[in-house]
C-alpha cells in the first residue's frame, strides 16, 4: 500500500516539475555575474554522498530536490483528491510481484525536470512535454484530465512535502510560481 501511495505522489510531481523546467528555460542571464539560481539555493552542484547509495555522489540541489518529491509522493499517494490519476501506476507497483519499472522513470523524470527548472545544469529531462503528461490521449499512464482543483490539491501536497525537508518559505513560494505557470498546460478538464 505505501509503494501504491508513492507511485500516485510520483506521477503528480512530475507536474510540478514541468512549471519548473518551462519556466527556467525562458530566462536568461544579461549581467556578466552569474546571479544565483533556485537551484544554487536549494544546495546547487556541491557534491554530497548519496543516502540511497554510500558509494555515489550527487549535486546537493538535486538531492534537495529529490528529498521533497519523494515526501511529497507519499503525501500524493494518501491523497483521495487526486490519487485517482495514477491508477495504472498503483496497480504495477501493487502487482504479485510490484513492478517498479514506471515508477522508477517517473520519478527519475520528475527529479530532472525539477532540477533543471530551477537552474540546474548537469541534467536531462527526456520525459513528455506537460500538455502530453496529463493528456489520457497522449499518455495512457494517466487516468482522467486534471482539473484546476486537482492542480491544487497537488499543490497542496508539494507545499506539504517541502515543509517536512525544512525548505525555507520564501523557496516554497519561488517554487511554486514555477509550478503554477505550468497550469495551463496540466489543467485539461473543466
Amino acid at each position: 500500500m505505501k509503494r501504491v501511495k508513492i507511485l500516485s505522489a510520483v506521477a503528480i510531481m512530475a507536474v510540478a516539475m514541468l512549471a519548473a523546467l518551462s519556466m527556467s528555460s525562458c530566462k536568461k542571464s544579461s549581467s556578466t555575474a552569474a546571479k544565483p539560481t533556485l537551484y544554487d539555493s536549494l544546495g546547487g552542484t556541491t557534491l554530497v554522498t548519496d543516502p540511497t547509495d554510500t558509494t555515489t555522489k550527487i549535486e546537493a540541489g538535486h538531492l534537495a530536490i529529490r528529498s521533497v518529491l519523494d515526501s511529497t509522493i507519499f503525501v500524493i499517494a494518501g491523497d483521495s483528491r487526486i490519487n485517482s490519476h495514477f491508477q495504472v501506476l498503483l496497480a504495477e507497483v501493487s502487482a504479485t510481484p510490484a513492478n517498479y519499472t514506471g515508477f522508477n522513470e517517473l520519478l527519475r523524470n520528475l527529479t530532472n525536470f525539477v532540477s533543471i527548472g530551477t537552474g540546474a545544469k548537469d541534467y536531462t529531462y527526456d520525459g513528455l512535454s506537460m500538455t502530453d503528461a496529463h493528456n489520457p490521449a497522449t499518455n495512457s499512464r494517466m487516468n482522467g484530465k486534471a482539473t484546476d482543483a486537482d492542480f491544487d490539491a497537488f499543490v497542496d501536497d508539494l507545499v506539504t512535502g517541502a515543509n517536512q525537508n525544512h525548505v525555507p518559505a520564501n523557496l516554497i513560494g519561488s517554487v511554486g510560481a514555477l509550478v503554477e505557470t505550468l497550469r495551463s498546460q496540466v489543467v485539461q478538464a473543466p
